[in-house]
């Protein structure tokens, strides 16, 4: 029997066509069997590398491509008048946005403090005056006022009205200037009290807002006092009102705004942080 010679097979071509196949298959990643290891970080939560990577990264509608979630966006508590309760804060009407606060040292004291405040839409009450002296009532502080008690009453009251014997120093409330606004005679300390009246602004504490700081018209009754006024500081306690230096009661006319709907808070300390 005759045996037939086998052809030899001719490798060259068909291997090469292999490795170019393999190659375009595995990309460069295949030298080596390496894994390029930044390209997984941070692709999976946690910073850990994603098992697949065509999760890590995801196209969106318009062919671009979208990573991690946005952070969330952070939401500002607006701040509040600090030393106030949530009992007196509740007494503030929301559209009220100046706010005078007094806050008398005790209980029975008749020296006090003075903290101007304004309200932003959006980061709350803020402080926009330094800390001013003050005096209040010679017995200090009461929330159930009557006449000749000689204390101050408690509360949150509106402030829509000034005037005094000198001319307006420039605020936008309605001011009366008369003579009427004087004042005579000598305080509890023996202080005089001439120039006391040159500019007050009426409290709203059992009065008719909208009138000249001189009407004695009482809603409440006579008995439950009125004629609280702030006005300048003669050195001394008074029988009911708070009083400023001259300086700051012209600057505090010319801060407040009747756009602003002011208000004073007032109080001995423990009772306004109910």
């Amino acid at each position: 029997m005759s045996v037939r010679p086998v052809r030899p097979v001719r490798r060259g071509p068909l291997i090469a066509a292999l490795l170019a196949t393999g190659l375009l298959l595995t990309g460069c990643s295949g030298f080596g069997g390496a894994t390029d290891h930044a390209d997984n970080v941070g692709s999976a939560p946690g910073g850990t590398a994603a098992k697949d990577k065509g999760a890590a990264v995801s196209s969106d509608a318009s062919g671009g491509t979208t990573g991690r979630s946005a952070p969330e966006a952070q939401i500002v508590q607006p701040e509040e008048i600090p030393e106030l309760g949530a009992a007196t804060r509740a007494k503030i009407s929301p559209q009220a946005s100046q706010a005078v606060v007094v806050t008398g040292t005790g209980r029975d004291s008749s020296t006090s403090s003075v903290v101007v405040y304004e309200r932003d839409p959006v980061t709350g009450w803020q402080p926009v005056s330094d800390i001013w002296s003050a005096h209040n009532a010679v017995r200090g502080w009461t929330d159930d006022h009557f006449q000749g008690d000689l204390r101050s009453p408690i509360g949150v009251f509106d402030l829509t009205d000034a005037g005094g014997k000198l001319p307006n120093p420039g605020t936008r409330l309605p001011y009366d200037r008369g003579s009427a606004f004087e004042a005579s005679g000598d305080g509890f300390e023996g202080e005089a009290l001439a120039g006391s009246f040159d500019y007050v602004v009426a409290i709203n504490y059992n009065r008719l807002s909208g009138t000249t700081p001189l009407d004695w018209t009482r809603p409440l009754g006579e008995d439950k006092g009125g004629g609280i006024w702030l006005h300048v500081d003669h050195g001394g306690p008074t029988q009911g009102c708070v009083s400023l230096p001259r300086g700051r009661m012209k600057q505090l006319l010319r801060m407040l705004d009747p756009e602003k709907r002011p208000i004073v808070v007032m109080g001995d300390a423990e009772s306004l942080s109910d």
